[in-house]
């Protein structure tokens, strides 16, 4: 999932809102608190399903999360119809300045949703601009939100807001952290539940310690499971390596299916996926009649395949992945390979035959 660093900026004026006319769930449940300072502020799951009145439940959310309501909104002068999904929130006990915002919906091109913050005055403070890629799958998207003087959180969608799913919401602290000088760019805000950061794909092609990086492709491609909705890529070699690993993100994978890799040719077998502590809500089950239910990650997960080096050739290589066998289409985006050369402290044992 893609993390966002919002800018802080101030309107020059007071934009005020109207209160949410239709309730999603106004007032939500309180779950008991007894936070001070030093004990942890409980995270909070809202689901943003719009059910059917019949099938409703009433939920719960920590003590900071004052409100929840959904208002939609007409089309007026040619402006697109909206659905404006608002939390209010309190400041809990404690120093606590920072909200880590992940949003769970449907990557529709035409209802990506905005994050808007408000202050107590109903000023705009922030926005987000539209998350997601509109890849077209239900995929989640993280914002970092400075909530100094912010007393409301707006999602807005495009059409009547039934592509939003849900929002996770955890307070975040600082702490001096230390890193390699020399060592590539990379994120450095943990992810909840242990998930890994986004794949940075290099511009150029790096050389490190005698391993070659190299980016196939760094926007997200759609792919399916057969040879005519492929993945497909090429790169070259002038010498045979030692070793070579591919590496992607896909989007919104079904865990027990990863996506297969062919490369020149040949199936190598499928990627395998680096999954997130299951207690992650970007886990969905599916379910149909007669059979068991299993389970996609409404997200971006990073895979990996060993090439064996067999299967490569100095000059041009193919390589195709396909989505797998009992999965749909899906996207791959920050395709990469890294090929591994012998260099002047290459470290190995030579073992004597037995």
């Amino acid at each position: 999932m893609l993390f966002r660093i919002v800018a802080l900026f101030w309107l020059i004026g007071a934009t005020s809102f109207a209160l949410a006319q239709v309730a999603l769930n106004n007032g939500l449940a309180q779950k008991e608190s007894t936070a001070t300072t030093e004990s942890v502020i409980e995270t909070a799951w809202i689901d943003l399903r719009q059910h059917p009145a019949a099938n409703s439940r009433p939920q719960s959310a920590p003590s900071w999360v004052e409100a929840v309501t959904m208002a939609p909104t007409v089309e007026i002068n040619g402006a697109s119809a909206k659905t404006v999904f608002r939390i209010r929130v309190a400041q809990p006990p404690g120093d606590y300045q920072v909200l880590f915002f992940r949003l769970f919906f449907d990557d529709k091109p035409d209802a990506r949703p905005q994050l808007v913050a408000w202050n107590e005055l109903g000023t705009q403070v922030l926005r987000s601009g539209e998350l997601g890629s509109g890849v077209g799958l239900p995929i989640s998207d993280s914002v970092i939100i400075p909530m100094s003087g912010i007393s409301t959180l707006d999602i807005e969608v495009p059409g009547d807001g039934k592509t939003i799913r849900g929002a996770y919401l955890d307070w975040m602290t600082s702490s001096e952290v230390v890193h390699p000088l020399n060592t590539e760019h990379r994120d450095i805000i943990p992810e909840p539940f242990s998930s890994l950061p986004p794949l940075h794909s290099p511009e150029q092609d790096l050389e490190h310690f005698g391993t070659v990086t190299a980016t196939l492709a760094s926007e997200a491609i759609a792919f399916g499971p057969d040879a005519q909705h492929s993945a497909a890529f090429q790169f070259g070699i002038e010498e045979q390596p030692l070793l070579a690993l591919l590496t992607f993100e896909v989007a919104s994978p079904r865990i027990d299916s990863p996506p297969e890799v062919y490369v020149n040719g040949e199936d190598v077998g499928a990627a395998t996926l680096m999954l997130p502590e299951l207690a992650d809500p970007g886990y969905r089950g599916e379910a149909e009649p007669l059979l068991k239910m299993h389970f996609e990650y409404t997200g971006w997960l990073r895979a990996q395949k060993l090439i064996p080096v067999s299967n490569l050739k100095v000059g041009t290589n193919d390589v195709i992945i396909l989505s797998g066998a009992a999965a749909s289409t899906s996207a791959i985006r920050g395709t990469q390979v890294q090929l591994k050369y012998r260099w002047e402290k290459f470290d190995y044992l030579l073992q004597a035959d037995h």
